[in-house]
């Protein structure tokens, strides 16, 4: 890599270089906001397979790499794309059919397992799940576990207060740290080296990134260091955790990214349409991700209007007056 570029890269580089298949990602954003949509369709366009994914509660970008075959594993708290579809379509789809394998978690607990990856701890304890059946029910068998070293040999573990009943609890919930082998983000403002800013909730994507071995960041705009050191309080994400920086505008697209665009109504809803129906939603991959050769390709076929129409107010951050029914 060339020194005066840092760790910028083409997407194409990216996804080539840091996600092969088999390998455990974690992507960022939740539901409507700030997937990493470009890295999501580029992954899809390189046919990767057998993914392992880890997500808080993300949305379309979740959908879409289970629609293009690309996750055998998740492991998710919640997956829904707002009124266009309150639970993920071929999410559902291919858990009632069968074809991947899910474990399900508290927003809560994942948010807690990012964190443990993140300290660099093995589990950490909460009361969270306590009563509920998320913690009788594994997605993942035991046999699995055993044969995979990156997975923990159980879901949850539920001990006796080491103190007693010191805090008002004689038992406490064990959960497992997540560790990715790649985790991507799309964020506002990245520098060269990978010193990242978010604008708006940062979601869990910052324990994300301090969690994986390799973070991708694909971004709205590459800025001068200087630039951010103006007002380091405001930088979440030190360049050490970043392996590669994509510029790319509209990365998030469809989903929303804070000061700059909101979601797309118009394109979510045609999309749940298609992914209702097996036909057409192999009809839509044909045209919106192998039919084009990169993001910019999909923003051509959505169109300058459309794009119009989601751009951010200066003001509030949004879009404001837009028809989200």
């Amino acid at each position: 890599m060339n020194v005066s570029q840092g760790k910028v890269m083409t997407l194409e580089q990216a996804i080539a270089t840091y996600v092969t298949d088999g390998c455990h990602i974690s992507i960022g954003g939740f539901t409507v906001n700030r997937n990493p949509m470009a890295a999501v369709y580029e992954i899809m366009r390189q046919r990767k397979k057998n993914l392992h994914c880890y997500a808080h509660s993300n949305g379309t970008g979740v959908d879409e790499l289970i629609g293009g075959g690309c996750i055998s594993r998740l492991e998710i708290a919640y997956g829904g794309n707002g009124k266009a579809a309150p639970t993920c379509i071929r999410f559902k789809s291919a858990i009632q059919r069968g074809e991947i394998l899910f474990e399900d978690y508290s927003n809560y607990h994942m948010s807690l397992r990012f964190h443990a990856g993140a300290m660099g701890v093995p589990f950490i304890n909460t009361l969270s799940g306590l009563g509920t059946d998320i913690l009788e029910k594994w997605g993942f068998s035991r046999e699995l576990r055993a044969m995979d070293p990156k997975l923990p040999d159980k879901k949850i573990e539920i001990i006796d207060n080491p103190f007693g009943n010191w805090g008002g609890a004689t038992k406490v919930v064990l959960v497992p740290a997540i560790n990715p082998d790649v985790t991507i983000i799309h964020v506002q403002k990245a520098d060269k080296h990978g010193t990242c800013r978010i604008e708006g909730l940062n979601f869990a994507d910052i324990d994300q990134a301090k969690a994986s071995k390799h973070v991708i960041v694909t971004c709205e705009e590459i800025v001068d260091s200087e630039e951010l050191r103006e007002k380091p309080e405001y930088n979440q994400i030190p360049f050490i955790h970043v392996s590669a920086v994509v510029h790319v505008p509209y990365g998030a697209y469809p989903s929303a990214c804070f000061n700059c665009y909101d979601y797309d109504p118009i394109y979510l809803k045609q999309l749940s349409t298609f992914a209702k129906d097996d036909k057409l939603y192999k009809e839509y991959l044909e045209t919106f991700v192998y039919g084009v050769k990169d993001h910019p390709g999909l923003l051509t076929l959505v169109g300058k209007e459309q794009l119009k129409m989601i751009s951010a107010d200066k003001r509030t951050g949004y879009a404001t007056g837009l028809d989200r029914r």
